[in-house]
């Protein structure tokens, strides 16, 4: 077993997926469970995909907990029309998976994180990929969990590049902005991987054929959900040259800094909806001689990550 240990808290669509997959593939970690949060599908659909997934992927062993499922400041979630269009209504662009035989644990997604981080500590690997309710959630419950987690590397804001929801705002911010601003000033060791790296890291329809010739199952239904979201890219008018990687860069960041340049700049996330930049991930110079725990990724080694990502992929789904 590798020493270091991850947890993955995702909102199991389609870049979610695939995340999951370079997780159980990279033998450097050991990942050890999966948050399911709510973005691009609810809560409990995430849950399941991320289950049905796992079992696809031959990894029943990866147990799956529940976290929270609306924002800090809301009393429900609704997935979003555009999150429908880019990920499918199942989360899984409409590709049909076999349930898992395993269900989710009983125990809440925010209880297994705390306990994780004070057994694992500096050696565990914390990687959101949605919005950061749970983590803030665990924070508040145990303020020492900000201390404990070794790394929190997170798929989400944007520093450098205009938003993809408002012209500051990421998706995954802007479901919580509150709890994201909690998270990014508590915890330490952050990195946040956003849209200023991911953008720049394309896959397209030539990885997906090399992936479907493997001719397994797990290969065929991989090739199919990757497809829908590389059509929805390209129908949407997100992208023509291909669909961005990214969740599994944030993956890969977490295990192997080396793949991004990073800025140390302590963070905070604008929420008051009256300032015109509700969301936005921005440095806080009120702080700005203090010493920084937060690192924004500004640029990637795109060539050596896609490469990297297309060959442990062709691993994992052979």
């Amino acid at each position: 077993m590798a020493q270091k240990k991850m947890i993955l808290d995702l909102d199991t669509g389609i870049d979610d997926a695939l995340a999951l997959a370079y997780a159980v593939g990279d033998p450097n970690v050991d990942l050890i469970g999966i948050i399911s949060s709510y973005g691009n599908t609810l809560v409990t659909t995430a849950a399941q995909n991320s289950l049905n997934l796992l079992h696809l992927l031959g990894a029943d062993d990866v147990p799956v907990f529940l976290g929270e499922s609306h924002s800090s400041t809301t009393d429900h979630f609704d997935v979003m029309e555009i999150s429908q269009l880019i990920h499918g209504k199942n989360g899984v662009g409409e590709v049909a998976l076999a349930t898992a035989p395993r269900a989710v644990e009983a125990q809440s997604g925010v209880d297994f994180l705390i306990e994780a981080a004070h057994q694992y500590g500096d050696d565990l690997i914390f990687i959101p990929t949605g919005p950061l309710t749970n983590l803030a959630t665990a924070i508040k419950k145990d303020p020492e969990v900000a201390q404990l987690i070794g790394n929190t590397t997170l798929m989400g804001g944007a520093l450098t590049v205009p938003g993809n929801v408002t012209p500051f705002t990421e998706a995954n911010i802007h479901q919580d902005p509150e709890d994201a601003d909690y998270a990014f000033t508590h915890q330490k060791n952050l990195t946040m991987v956003g849209l200023d790296v991911t953008l720049r890291t394309l896959l397209t329809k030539k990885e997906t054929a090399a992936w479907r010739a493997l001719g397994t199952v797990a290969a065929t239904k991989y090739a199919d959900l990757m497809d829908f979201y590389i059509d929805a890219y390209y129908n949407l008018d997100i992208d023509k040259k291909g669909a961005a990687l990214h969740d599994p860069l944030a993956v890969a960041v977490g295990i192997d800094p080396s793949y991004v340049t990073t800025m140390p700049l302590a963070m905070h996330v604008t929420y008051d909806r009256e300032s015109g930049d509700y969301g936005r991930t921005i440095g806080d110079k009120e702080k700005l001689l203090e010493p920084t725990t937060t690192k924004a990724a500004i640029l990637v080694d795109t060539d050596r990550f896609v490469t990297d990502f297309q060959q442990l992929m062709l691993k994992v789904l052979a």
